[in-house]
């Protein structure tokens, strides 16, 4: 699998008063970034909640390197680091024009909704996230 990608038009909604994206918001475009990830895989969220799995966030990251911006024109970058038992890493890169803006990386772990415990990922995501392992060009 290679790197998923995604375009995005920042709007001015998503600046803070200093006429930068709010910091949260990074995390609001890896989740979009994460989405298109696992429809890349023939997956979906709410395939995985029709089989009583959900994909917590357990761990998020982020290095601003440089402001993101209204109205830039971004790209969002995002590959499977790590896959193991329950957990997988996502990593993730917002570009403009080729600039490195931030990097960092989401890990989510799966649990059964009646239970909210971790269990294994499903056999079939497991395999194609470690097929992105395998292949993700870093």
């Amino acid at each position: 699998m290679e790197k998923s990608r995604i375009s995005y038009r920042v709007p001015y909604a998503d600046t803070d008063q200093m006429g930068v994206v709010y910091y949260a918001n990074y995390f609001v475009y890896f989740e979009r970034l994460r989405n298109e990830l696992l429809r890349d895989l023939d997956y979906s969220y709410g395939e995985m909640e029709v089989q009583g799995l959900q994909l917590p966030v357990i761990e998020a990251h982020c290095d601003y390197k440089l402001p993101v911006r209204y109205d830039d024109l971004i790209e969002i970058t995002g590959w499977v680091a790590e896959c193991h038992g329950a957990k997988f890493k996502v990593s993730c890169e917002i570009h403009r024009d080729g600039e490195l803006l931030a990097s960092g990386h989401t890990i989510h772990v799966c649990v059964t909704i009646a239970t909210r415990k971790p269990r294994r990922l499903p056999p079939e995501l497991a395999d194609q996230l470690m097929d992105g392992v395998r292949g993700a060009v870093h």
